[in-house]
């Protein structure tokens, strides 16, 4: 039997947003991804898994992202991009990977921002569903002091909404996210889509907000191990409006009808991760 996993990566508000729009509009012409297997999240996308499977309906998802009426209440973050850990560190461009997380879990650490409790709470509003699911749910984080991955699911004995919160918890803009006596940051920090933690499956569909270079080489990592791998990143219409405020609660209806919009041009390649033959 072939088995799917579907890759959700990081984004802001905007990812959110957006792949909520592409999900729906793939749902509604017939493709339903949501029957994945297996969900893994990253930061924005940890959001967009957990409500999928949960098992809260995509127009559901769809229509919190563009009534008024229906968005959660959100903060407003410090004056970012959305991408400050990046911009924080070219000095520690030449280092390992290992040494370069620890560096962004400090910087998240010593960071001013809204107090982690304050935080939390607008997680949990964007969480109809605050509960592990039985079926195959992951999202990932990093712990701060030792830049150490973790994978956060059901068996880890962690509360769902914690378990987001922390791969959300983008460094230098919101708090890290304390969980066993440990502080944990975003799982971008190890990789924006952590698309090789879907290693095992038959097929796996991305939903990319942003790609890196380690995005290209988990891909072409996977692949040559078997796995087929769809990659779906924003169209041009969406990249505009992504691009104007990732993590701006201004974004979000109109990135989340871009995504709808954009549902159209992908369909082949969610029905081709989709289908029964093994071609």
């Amino acid at each position: 039997m072939t088995t799917r996993a579907l890759v959700l990566g990081g984004g802001g508000l905007a990812g959110i947003a957006w792949q909520t729009g592409v999900l729906a509009g793939l749902a509604r012409a017939g493709v339903d991804v949501a029957a994945a297997d297996f969900v893994l999240g990253t930061s924005a996308g940890s959001v967009v898994a957990t409500q999928i499977a949960t098992g809260v309906p995509l127009d559901d998802q769809f229509t919190r992202q563009v009534d008024p009426a229906r968005q959660v209440r959100e903060l407003t973050p410090p004056a970012t991009t959305g991408l400050g850990l990046l911009e924080e560190l070219p000095e520690y461009g030449d280092l390992d990977p290992a040494e370069l997380r620890r560096q962004q879990g400090r910087l998240a650490l010593e960071a001013d921002t809204v107090p982690e409790a304050a935080r939390r709470a607008v997680i949990a509003e964007r969480l109809p569903v605050r509960e592990w699911p039985d079926r195959p749910l992951a999202v990932v984080a990093v712990e701060a002091a030792s830049g150490e991955p973790v994978v956060f699911d059901r068996e880890s004995g962690v509360d769902l909404v914690d378990a987001v919160a922390a791969s959300c918890a983008v460094p230098a803009v919101w708090p890290p996210v304390t969980i066993g006596g440990l502080r944990y940051v975003d799982g971008g920090v190890r990789s924006i889509n952590n698309v090789d933690l879907a290693a095992g499956y038959d097929r796996v569909l991305v939903l990319a907000v942003l790609t890196d270079p380690a995005t290209a080489a988990q891909v072409a990592w996977l692949a040559g191990h078997g796995t087929r791998v769809e990659l779906i990143t924003p169209d041009e219409r969406a990249t505009e409006v992504i691009t104007t405020g990732l993590l701006s609660p201004a974004t979000r209806a109109p990135a989340a009808n871009a995504g709808l919009a954009q549902a159209k041009s992908v369909l082949a390649v969610a029905a081709r991760w989709l289908a029964q033959d093994a071609s």
